[in-house]
C-alpha cells in the first residue's frame, strides 16, 4: 500500500467533499457571468492556498502541481460529454430539440458533424446549446468516438497539449 502524504490526502478529500457541490447539475446551471464564475473559482482557489507545499506558486502552478483543473475547464468538459451523450442517444433529451447539423460544411475544415449557430434565440432553455456550439466545432473530428469513455479520453488528451482548451 503507497503512503499517501498530506497533499494527497487533502486533494482526495476536496474533490470528495467539496468539488461535488461546486459541479452539482452544472450542465444545467453553468453560470454564465465572470464574477459568478470567479466567486466559484475562489473556493478552489482558496483550496490549493492551503495545501502547505504549493502555496508560493501561483494558481496554475498549484493546479498543475495538484493535477486538479480549473472549475471552469471541468464545466466546459461536462458540457461537451453531455452533447456528446445527446449527439450519440445515450440520453432522453433530444439532440435535434436543441441543436442543428450544420448542412453548409464541406467537410474541408475540422469534422463533419458542426454545429450552426442560430442567430437569435429568446428561448432560455436553449443556453446550453449556444454556450457549447464553438467548443464541439473545434474538436476536429473528436466527436467520431464510439463511446464515452473514448470521448472523455480524447478530451483529455487534448487538454494536455492545450491548457483551457474548453
Amino acid at each position: 500500500m503507497t503512503k499517501l502524504g498530506i497533499p494527497e490526502i487533502m486533494v482526495r478529500l476536496y474533490k470528495t467533499l467539496v468539488r461535488p457541490h461546486l459541479e452539482y447539475c452544472v450542465s444545467v446551471w453553468s453560470p454564465r457571468y465572470t464574477k459568478d464564475k470567479e466567486l466559484l473559482e475562489s473556493v478552489q482557489h482558496t483550496f490549493t492556498r492551503m495545501i502547505k507545499e504549493v502555496r508560493d506558486k501561483d494558481y496554475l502552478n498549484r493546479l498543475k502541481e495538484l493535477n486538479l483543473w480549473t472549475l471552469e475547464e471541468r464545466r466546459n468538459r461536462a458540457d461537451l460529454v453531455e452533447l456528446f451523450k445527446m449527439y450519440k442517444r445515450f440520453t432522453a433529451v433530444h439532440f435535434e430539440s436543441l441543436f442543428t447539423l450544420d448542412c453548409n460544411n464541406k467537410g474541408t475544415r475540422g469534422h463533419l458533424n458542426k454545429l450552426s449557430k442560430p442567430r437569435c434565440q429568446k428561448d432560455v432553455r436553449k443556453y446550453f446549446s449556444r454556450r457549447i456550439i464553438n467548443r464541439w466545432n473545434a474538436l476536429y473530428g473528436q466527436t467520431a468516438s464510439s463511446s464515452i469513455n473514448a470521448f472523455k479520453n480524447r478530451l483529455n488528451k487534448i487538454r494536455m497539449t492545450r491548457m483551457g482548451y474548453l
